[in-house]
């Protein structure tokens, strides 16, 4: 049989009933109190609840069974039959929606006891698997990655229609790459390096440009020529909302070789101002 007291100060949190006994002795009670401030006592031998008759599945802290290299085992888990509602502290460690479950786990040598979360596949006790891909999502959050800076067109300018319009952008590590960041956890290090793909130009007219690079600065030599790689030309006169997106490519490896490719996006907007010559002239 086994008797709980309940913890002072936990504020009404049920932990209790998902700890099991670290200790068991024949003929008389033992008692354990955790950092948890919870006691658990068990009498004459009592089993821990939910187990079917012996202990609960004990592994050492590397993983392995208990008992395979003669070591007694550093602690004790068991699988939470039933399982705790989701608002118990085990689940704080849970990724989403992933499947797994709560087990009981207590630790003899270190005096601890109570819940963890464990993913489904996962062996208890071991060292939990690293996604490499978590880890370069992690380095690109640590990037500097800016929108686009648009030289031409200029927001506060005013451009002719009919005439060809040279568009582009100011370079620069953190507007168009490469940055690169890296993230570890275990002895996992994630490296990933981020460029600018493409530019995409919304003119605002119901056309698309897509530009593979900064573009060409115009100078005044180039007369009335077009763009060589990024440029075009409106027909109609009126403010077009003009929309640049910059399209970049991450690609990232893993330690022991993995790696992959992420993609972020980053938007500038402005107005072009279109006329019609004669208009322009008059003022």
């Amino acid at each position: 049989m086994l008797r709980r007291v309940a913890a002072a100060g936990l504020g009404g949190l049920v932990v209790a009933g998902l700890l099991v006994p670290v200790a068991q002795a024949d003929g008389g009670e033992v008692c354990h109190r955790s950092g948890l401030v919870v006691t658990v006592c068990a009498e004459e031998g009592g089993k821990p609840a939910g187990n079917s008759g012996g202990k609960p599945a004990a592994l050492a802290g590397t993983g392995a069974a208990a008992g395979s290299s003669g070591e007694e085992p550093k602690c004790y888990y068991e699988k939470a039959d039933p399982q705790p509602p989701p608002i118990n502290l085990a689940y704080k460690d849970r990724k989403g929606n992933e499947p797994g479950a709560v087990y009981r786990v207590s630790c003899p040598e270190t005096m601890r006891v109570g819940v963890v979360w464990i993913p489904d596949g996962q062996e208890p006790g071991a060292e939990p698997q690293i996604d490499p891909e978590v880890l370069a999502r992690q380095a690109v959050d640590s990037m500097t990655l800016r929108p686009p800076k648009v030289a031409s067109p200029r927001a506060d300018g005013r451009y002719l229609i009919g005439m060809p319009m040279w568009m582009w952008v100011e370079s620069g590590e953190s507007r168009m790459g490469p940055v690169s960041a890296s993230a570890s956890a275990g002895s996992v290090t994630v490296t990933a390096t981020a460029r600018v793909n493409r530019l995409v130009w919304d003119m605002g007219d119901g056309t698309k440009v897509t530009c593979h690079g900064p573009g060409t600065r115009y100078t005044a030599d180039q007369g009335k020529a077009m763009s060589p790689d990024c440029g075009h030309r409106y027909e109609r006169p009126g403010e077009h909302q003009v929309t640049v997106t910059a399209q970049w490519n991450i690609e990232w490896t893993a330690t022991g070789g993995d790696g992959g490719t992420l993609t972020e996006t980053r938007t500038t907007e402005l107005v072009a101002d279109l006329r019609e010559a004669q208009v322009l002239n008059t003022r």
